[in-house]
């Protein structure tokens, strides 16, 4: 399973770029093909060298030993099924954010066991072939989703990909994994796009919040630069975990507003201090 392999990437943006270059540098990829509906990324992807060529998606996968999908999750959904018909051994591996939808598309599909579902937990605010980054996902998780469905050469090579690039692995099903996300990744995003939209409507002057924003507002507010193409479908897809986690956050809100309002400053320590045990799991 250590040979080099002729490697596809749908969609040389942020992850798949990121992912192309620790290809490369771990000797995983004998060649890289990108395949990318956006002729300007396309571009970007073979000047930046992320990828050897650009070409069609056909072409791409005939060529393939592995096939990386690294493009929005409702995309994904939507042409998975049609993607495994095309197979012929090759491997195909996913990136996306959301997992059950993806792989509920494909049970019982005859060519079920050539996908493997995962999530590399790593990502930033921005998109497209320029922001790939090297060494991106080192020391970083990745989750692999019901790998009992997926053959195991498949798995097996998948797995060491990942290990070769850095990442330590997480396994579990689909379900448990958007549950997770929802309450460690999506919620986040979220909170942050709707707190983007707080200040921006109640700040009009656009260079008070220039000269005044400190390094707490700029980290918190910074996953509101994420692209809304990708971030939409992840909610629509988590719809029913991400509004759990929404409510439950719109109720610590409440407590605190509540706080406020009848000048409880006890307790609102007692919020604050409750929130420290954070510091236990996140250093």
């Amino acid at each position: 399973m250590s040979e080099r392999k002729k490697i596809a990437i749908i969609g040389v943006g942020l992850i798949g770029g990121s992912l192309a270059l620790q290809l490369n540098e771990k000797g995983l990829a004998s060649t890289i093909t990108g395949v990318d509906n956006n002729p300007e990324h396309a571009a970007q992807a073979l000047e930046l060298a992320l990828v050897d060529q650009m070409t069609g998606l056909e072409e791409a996968i005939h060529a393939a030993d592995v096939v990386i999908l690294a493009i929005p999750v409702d995309t994904i959904a939507e042409i998975l099924p049609a993607l495994l018909d095309k197979l012929d051994r090759q491997i195909l591996i996913d990136l996306g954010s959301t997992k059950s939808a993806l792989v509920n598309n494909v049970k019982g599909h005859p060519k079920r066991g050539r996908y493997v579902a995962s999530h590399p937990m790593w990502g930033t605010e921005y998109s497209g072939p320029a922001a790939a980054v090297k060494g991106a996902f080192e020391n970083k998780a990745v989750v692999i989703c019901n790998a009992d469905e997926s053959d195991s050469d498949a798995i097996e090579w998948t797995r060491n990909m990942f290990r070769k690039i850095g990442m330590h692995l997480i396994e579990m099903n689909a379900d448990d994994h958007d549950l997770h996300a929802a309450y460690v990744s999506h919620i986040s995003h979220i909170t942050s796009f709707a707190l983007a939209n707080t200040v921006l409507e109640k700040e009009r002057e656009d260079q008070a919040i220039f000269e005044m924003a400190s390094g707490g507002f700029e980290s918190t507010v910074r996953l509101a630069k994420s692209n809304p193409a990708m971030w939409a479908p992840i909610f629509m897809q988590n719809r029913e975990n991400v509004l759990d986690v929404l409510n439950e956050h719109i109720s610590q809100l409440r407590k605190f507003k509540s706080c406020l309002e009848k000048e409880n400053f006890e307790y609102l320590k007692e919020l604050m201090e409750d929130a420290n045990r954070i510091k236990r799991i996140i250093k």
